[in-house]
């Protein structure tokens, strides 16, 4: 059976999937065909039911999840830390209300952070590649830009300011960690596919992460402006305790945050959410 796994061109990810992509992992009796793509084109695609397996923004995840069920491995957890608003000069964090800031997409956790943080319909978007919003932000095109992934780390380079950790402000609201994206697989598979791709894309975290230097070099030709040390503090950030398995607390984030989007008018109500167990 061939099993699309679809995923995003970053450290974190292909450092998830190195157990499988080197060939270190059996991969069963499934031909996994690995996809890169960004994570807005992958939520887009999950809309519409394309890819057997595909990671997604758990903000995306209440409007696939007829199609879709999160897997209870692969998640990506901002634990006090996450996306960033930043801007050319230091400026308060009300003040970019009725501003225009630069997303990575409107379907991004970042975004429903963002929203959830300033207010539905308080400030302006414009939907930026992700990596292209620092320069876009340091050429004066959006007031603020909203940064994902290795940016992250990197975005004082640009000269530019932080205004706001998403992370830290949702660990502080709610004492959870803020989760930003994890892996879904289609429903139509049915159950003991779904529970066996699970367990195998478990086996390659857990290999990964058993693995890391050889990992890392793999994940580091994904890393945008990364050196091998920041690929490393990127990856431990994003690929932990957490992508293993969500756990209870990691359970009740994702159910914390969709069901304030939804009280808040952003998503559907997404109801009890289940994971699929390795």
């Amino acid at each position: 059976m061939q099993i699309r796994l679809a995923h995003s061109p970053d450290p974190d990810d292909a450092f998830m999937f190195y157990g499988l992509s080197s060939g270190a992992v059996d991969p069963g009796p499934y031909e996994f065909e690995h996809i890169l793509e960004d994570i807005q084109s992958l939520n887009e695609r999950a809309l519409r039911g394309e890819y057997e397996m595909t990671a997604i923004s758990i903000h995306a995840y209440p409007h696939v999840a007829d199609k879709y069920q999160l897997t209870a491995c692969g998640s990506s957890m901002g634990d006090n830390y996450g996306p960033r608003i930043v801007t050319r000069e230091p400026v308060e964090l009300e003040s970019l209300k009725g501003r225009k800031i630069a997303v990575p997409g409107v379907m991004t956790t970042a975004f429903l952070g963002l929203q959830l943080l300033l207010g539905k319909g308080s400030f302006e978007h414009e939907v930026v590649m992700f990596d292209e919003i620092p320069a876009y932000v340091r050429d004066g095109k959006a007031d603020a830009g909203l940064i994902i992934h290795e940016g992250q780390l990197t975005y004082k380079k640009d000269g530019l300011h932080l205004v706001c950790d998403l992370g830290e402000w949702w660990m502080k609201k709610t004492g959870l960690p803020m989760p930003l994206g994890g892996n879904v697989i289609r429903r139509d598979l049915g159950p003991e596919h779904c529970k066996e791709v699970t367990r195998i894309m478990k086996e390659s975290i857990e290999y990964s992460l058993a693995n890391r230097k050889e990992a890392v070099k793999y994940a580091l030709k994904y890393g945008r402006g990364l050196d091998e040390a920041l690929a490393d503090e990127f990856v431990g950030m994003y690929v932990n305790k957490w992508t293993i398995d969500y756990g209870p607390r990691g359970r009740e984030a994702v159910q914390r945050i969709l069901s304030e989007g939804a009280a808040a008018g952003l998503v559907p109500d997404p109801g009890p959410i289940e994971f699929v167990e390795a």
